[in-house]
């Protein structure tokens, strides 16, 4: 039986729209912010929302991310803070709430307690970095069992025999990082990662989605005909951290990344 997040994402995938992946770090900039950010992004064109879990020592996370979670963790931002907007939010969404977040907090809840309660706030997958897929596999099955996808990461430098390994226990879409890093925007990543979203196309039989360093609506335009859909974290927060509370520029910058999507390519996924 296909997980809920599947069945919405081969959706797309059957109607040939790129998916539109938005990173917003609950609590920043004010932890009141978060619902209405959340439908600002739903509103302006995203697919799919990761709301992420602010912690103290996010290792995949670059300067921005960090910084956002500086911030969120010091307006009081905790893990249940973040189901219970992940909860007061998921009725007012299109878009399915995805948790990204590292494990060390939710072995401190309790990995079962939490994802009980992540189900129960609506949501529909989880990101966790740190968690290699060959330990996963008790959480993913707990989680299968209460309709919630965990979503592995793969890099240029990932074997081929652990992509096969991802691609196998994957019930939603595999989540490509385009370069070698932290997450961040940067200059030409949509050239760089060209050649690894191909060779994935010839390794994974999953959907597959960009991030880490997606800038603008050019890298989205670009990368859209490699993948099903693009990811982007850092390069939204730098625009919510320099224009919030002007929610017209944000929507603005959204909806420039989902025009990017949609305009006419040749077809390679």
């Amino acid at each position: 039986m296909k997980l809920p997040l599947q069945n919405y994402i081969e959706s797309h995938r059957e109607q040939h729209r790129k998916l539109l992946s938005l990173f917003l770090t609950a609590g920043f900039p004010q932890s009141e912010a978060t619902l209405l950010l959340l439908k600002l992004l739903d509103e302006a064109g995203a697919d799919l929302i990761e709301l992420g879990m602010p912690f103290s020592d996010p290792l995949a996370d670059g300067p921005t991310i960090q910084l956002s979670s500086q911030i969120a963790l010091q307006n009081g931002v905790t893990a249940k803070k973040v189901l219970a907007m992940a909860a007061a939010a998921n009725s007012q969404l299109r878009a399915p709430l995805i948790l990204m977040g590292y494990y060390n907090p939710i072995l401190q809840f309790g990995p079962e307690e939490f994802v009980r309660a992540a189900a129960k706030a609506g949501v529909q997958g989880l990101i966790i970095p740190d968690l290699p897929p060959e330990e996963s596999l008790t959480l993913r099955k707990f989680a299968g069992t209460l309709g919630v996808s965990l979503i592995y990461l793969v890099s240029p430098n990932t074997s081929e025999k652990r992509l096969a390994l991802i691609d196998e226990l994957t019930t939603s879409f595999i989540y490509a990082v385009s370069i070698l890093g932290v997450t961040g925007a940067r200059e030409k990543v949509a050239t760089q990662a060209v050649p690894f979203l191909e060779r994935l196309r010839q390794q994974v039989r999953h959907p597959v989605l960009v991030g880490f360093g997606v800038a603008n609506a050019a890298d989205a335009r670009h990368l859209a005909a490699f993948c099903d859909g693009i990811i982007v974290g850092s390069a939204l927060l730098h625009q919510i951290e320099k224009h919030w509370p002007d929610t017209e520029r944000i929507s603005d910058f959204v909806a420039a990344m989902r025009r990017g999507l949609d305009e006419k390519r040749e077809a390679h996924f």
